[in-house]
């Protein structure tokens, strides 16, 4: 059937393999895929509230809650008031977590080199910027409804 051969399920099937590939190999860090954009926003300084670690890693607030309490049980974030606004709490990394980061983004990074390793560099780079361009397609056509 040609929807099977449609981009849409084509990323798809990808990113469900490229998950399964860095569950497998970030696990022994404790770290989880969906981890790293959190761990990467507050290492560079880029969030440091559950709203603004939800709008950088593009997941709604409730998901973020949830990512982040399992984060801070298994110890890789610490959460502390807001001292501008008391109603919420600001998220900073623990040092295990600090520590353990530059391995992880190393880990993920070779695991993108090696599924990539049959790619030109200009075709890797070709397939990034058509990532981003659909993803700026689809962020627009889901913020007209």
């Amino acid at each position: 059937m040609q929807v099977l051969t449609t981009p849409g399920h084509l990323i798809s099937l990808a990113a469900r393999a490229f998950a399964r590939l860095s569950e497998a190999r970030l696990k022994p860090l404790g770290f989880g895929v969906g981890h790293l954009p959190v761990l990467v926003a507050l290492a560079e300084g880029r969030a440091q509230t559950q709203r603004d670690l939800a709008r950088f890693a593009r997941v709604e607030q409730p998901p973020m809650a949830q990512m982040l309490a399992r984060m801070e049980r298994d110890g890789l974030i610490t959460r502390a008031p807001d001292p501008a606004d008391g109603r919420s709490s600001t998220v900073s990394l623990t040092e295990a977590a600090r520590a353990r980061l530059p391995e992880a983004i190393e880990t993920q990074l070779n695991g993108n080199r090696e599924v990539l390793a049959e790619f030109t560099p200009a075709e890797a780079a070709q397939l990034v910027a058509l990532l981003e361009k659909l993803i700026a397609g689809l962020d627009r056509v889901n913020r007209a409804g």
